[in-house]
């Protein structure tokens, strides 16, 4: 009511809320920040194919690595035995093991550390009394998404630890890349619905339908990510702006049924991805120009353009430069920005109200 008659009283008790919802704001966006590295951290083991290099799930002692020679051999006899080791690492040293096994191993100690960064503050926060009762469901769905995270992990891991698959399944690999993202689309939101006033949001109902198909498109084309990722599918065609000197590609719809097809074949993964980037960018420079009237978007909508832009730019980079191997720093700042570019339409949606 008070918010209705004095917007200043409203906008005094928005600034009381935010001061007060400080120390969880801070925590919330350390948690996005980690989520953000965990995610590229999982790039980079996909990439220098790390992921298959610890056999074995242990929650707890598993944050040990080994510690002596006879540990160390012990864990390489444990790799040696699936797939990925006698068909494509079969000239492996132990040395060349270790390599592997650092970025694996990195990888699931971050994951830890997020739990750890989450749980704690949580319970201190309790304590103190410095979260309401509002706040405790979406905390337990947060939990719930981190825990739900490392369980799709592992049943990916599993899914090449045996003698006939020489990477993880590309399509578990997408499940458990949408998990990830899912909780930093969650843990953003939630941080964004303590720190952003009420009177910093805009009354857009067609802008909020139309960031809301962006972001349902971007979802679908950040899975394609994945599957470019997991079936290496950028080596299959390395041109640009055709694939492969052609618009409609060869070798595209030949792979069974259609369901079949786009989901295993790389030609028309590739030919899918390429085409959602291209159809995304269109429809964030529409969402663009139609934030015009808006002042309080001005940022929003300038970050968007222009990530969208970076984020096409290193597409053609990476595919550019795979021709023989992916190339990891390009494969990674295309991922980066493909968070970002989810982030900031999280933000466009969230400051325009129905």
């Amino acid at each position: 009511m008070w918010r209705r008659i004095n917007p200043n009283f409203a906008t005094f008790m928005d600034m009381q809320q935010n001061k007060q919802n400080k120390a969880i704001i801070i925590w919330l966006f350390t948690g996005v920040f980690m989520i953000i590295v965990q995610v590229l951290l999982g790039g980079i083991t996909r990439l220098t194919g790390s992921g298959l290099s610890i056999t074995e799930w242990k929650p707890i002692l598993g944050a040990i690595p080994p510690m002596n020679e006879e540990a160390w051999q012990a864990a390489f006899a444990k790799y040696q035995e699936i797939g990925q080791a006698k068909y494509i690492n079969s000239h492996f040293t132990l040395s060349d093991f270790k390599g592997i096994y650092f970025w694996e191993w990195l990888h699931r100690n971050w994951g830890r550390l997020i739990g750890i960064v989450f749980f704690i503050p949580f319970i201190y926060f309790i304590i103190k009394k410095k979260i309401d009762k509002s706040m405790i469901v979406p905390m337990i769905i947060l939990f719930l998404l981190g825990g739900l995270q490392g369980a799709i992990g592992w049943i990916m891991v599993q899914s090449g630890l045996n003698d006939e698959d020489l990477y993880v399944s590309h399509i578990r690999l997408a499940i458990h890349f949408i998990a990830a993202l899912s909780l930093l689309w969650y843990t953003l939101w939630f941080a964004l619905k303590l720190s952003i006033p009420q009177k910093n949001l805009v009354s857009a109902p067609s802008l909020r339908k139309l960031s809301g198909w962006i972001l349902g498109l971007l979802t679908l084309q950040l899975i394609y990510g994945a599957f470019m990722a997991g079936l290496h599918a950028a080596l299959s065609a390395s041109t640009w702006p055709t694939i492969n000197g052609m618009w409609w590609p060869l070798g595209m719809f030949t792979q069974g049924g259609f369901l079949e097809d786009i989901t295993h074949n790389p030609i028309t993964i590739q030919f899918i991805h390429r085409g959602l980037a291209y159809l995304l960018t269109i429809l964030i420079a529409v969402w663009y120009f139609r934030a015009r009237p808006f002042s309080q978007l001005d940022a929003v909508r300038a970050i968007a353009l222009l990530v969208v832009l970076a984020q096409v730019l290193l597409g053609v980079l990476t595919v550019l430069n795979s021709q023989v191997k992916i190339p990891l720093g390009f494969a990674l700042a295309h991922q980066f920005t493909g968070m970002a570019l989810l982030m900031v339409l999280v933000w466009a949606r969230f400051v325009t109200k129905k």
